[in-house]
């Protein structure tokens, strides 16, 4: 899941190690973790009675929804605040709460009590917890792991009369997508269907400008297009990179699905707005997190295998999704870094990783994810692992927000207003991102 970064990050002069701090020595101490309002929150909330029972701390907890998630939490860091011991915070976080001191560096502690970064799913370390990226410097636990994914009305799919439709009109069997031109098809096939006396549409996909919302859905079509953020060989070179040719197919592509799959009213719509397509019987597909898929399961309308998942569908150039999640962290100006170290400690075992999963969260490690038995643990599960095998991530630059409202604008400019043409959107974004990474100093 990502949030919205509106407040420029300002160093707060607090440098701190995990040097002089033992996990085991904390006195008896209030803890408050904060994160975003939404389902895992509560879940979390009651797995942490178990840390309260054996550590004699109390916990306490401050949930944001997440329209205001980062606003509230950034401007407490920035501002030296006292509220959060722990903070689970958006991936895109790291790397401006690593360099202006708001999250403790981990490496010592981890060192200390034998939490190994190699437990954990690669995609999440490097997602999560590093900074810079790909190094071993880390300021975070992976704690909620998600992506971007697609549910679907399995029984609608399997329905014999909208299957001999649909193999009428494209000559293949209705199923799940293999590639994103196969997802447009059926979503296009579903737009305007009459099912048991009401009209449905194709697709609920991400579409909001105000936050992130956008960003999110389109990279999971750029990226199989051939997006890529930067030059591999050269940071910061983005000419030919973010408006490649395979880019601006992708937007394009993107635009597409918009116009011919999405209900009416789409123009705005992000995880709340397409969650409620979907259980309301709308649309055939969603586009969304995975942190939704044990709500659809327990859903009465779309539940108990009404329901099926995806992983997002390849492209012409390859197969790849949006990663979304987060790391948990110990924020600097804690009072009781001791007792939020315990926390880490106690949250990093095995035993409460495998609970985390079972209850609702959405483990990243890996004794726990590639367990034998996980892919049949859920009926999403399978698809979860498919899923993180092929994450990629928006940037975490301390610039992030510089770098998102552009692409929020000329995106959402280009597929849901029609202005221009993908080309002069791409073309743009270079433009502005280029001014962003010139102010840094890094170009």
């Amino acid at each position: 899941m990502k949030t919205r970064f509106l407040k420029t990050l300002a160093g707060l002069g607090i440098l701190a190690s995990a040097t002089t701090w033992s996990a085991n020595s904390a006195q008896s101490a209030d803890l408050t973790l904060c994160w975003a309002a939404w389902d895992p929150a509560n879940a979390l909330v009651e797995l942490s009675k178990e840390f309260e029972a054996k550590s004699g701390h109390t916990m306490k907890f401050e949930f944001v929804p997440w329209p205001n998630f980062a606003d509230r939490m950034l401007n407490e860091l920035n501002s030296g605040g006292k509220l959060c011991d722990l903070m689970i915070g958006d991936s895109q976080w790291i790397g401006g709460s690593a360099e202006n001191g708001h999250y403790v560096k981990l490496n010592d502690f981890f060192d200390k009590e034998g939490i190994k970064m190699d437990d954990f799913l690669p995609a999440t370390v490097t997602g999560y917890a590093e900074w810079p990226k790909n190094t071993p410097n880390y300021y975070a636990l992976p704690a909620y792991a998600d992506v971007v994914g697609w549910t679907y009305r399995k029984d609608w799919f399997e329905r014999p009369e909208i299957q001999k439709a649909f193999k009428e009109k494209h000559g293949r069997d209705l199923g799940v997508p293999k590639t994103l031109e196969e997802l447009q098809q059926i979503g296009e096939f579903f737009q305007g269907r009459e099912i048991d006396g009401k009209k449905v549409y194709g697709a609920a996909i991400y579409t909001e400008r105000g936050s992130e919302g956008i960003t999110m859905g389109v990279t999971n079509a750029l990226y199989n297009y051939g997006f890529k953020y930067e030059n591999p060989e050269k940071p910061y070179d983005l000419d030919g990179f973010v408006n490649s040719a395979g880019a601006i197919a992708g937007l394009e592509y993107y635009k597409k699905l918009y116009e011919t799959a999405t209900p009416p009213g789409a123009s705005d719509a992000y995880m709340s707005a397409n969650i409620d397509a979907y259980k309301s019987g709308q649309v055939a597909m969603q586009m969304n997190f995975a942190f939704i898929w044990p709500g659809v399961e327990a859903d009465q309308n779309v539940g108990g295998g009404k329901s099926g998942y995806f992983a997002n569908p390849a492209g012409p150039g390859g197969q790849f999704a949006q990663l979304g999640g987060q790391g948990i962290s110990v924020v600097a100006n804690s009072d009781s870094k001791d007792a939020a170290l315990e926390y880490i400690k106690w949250f990093a075992q095995k035993d409460i990783q495998q609970k985390w999963w079972d209850v609702g969260g959405a483990s990243a490690m890996r004794a726990v994810v590639e367990d034998p038995g996980f892919a049949k643990s859920q009926p999403f599960a399978q698809t979860f692992l498919d899923s993180m095998a092929i994450v990629k991530d928006f940037w975490a630059e301390p610039a992030y927000a510089s770098l998102l409202l552009p692409m929020q604008k000329r995106v959402h400019n280009y597929v849901v207003a029609g202005e221009g043409t993908a080309k002069d959107a791409l073309d743009g974004l270079v433009k502005d991102w280029k001014e962003v990474f010139e102010d840094e100093g890094k170009l």
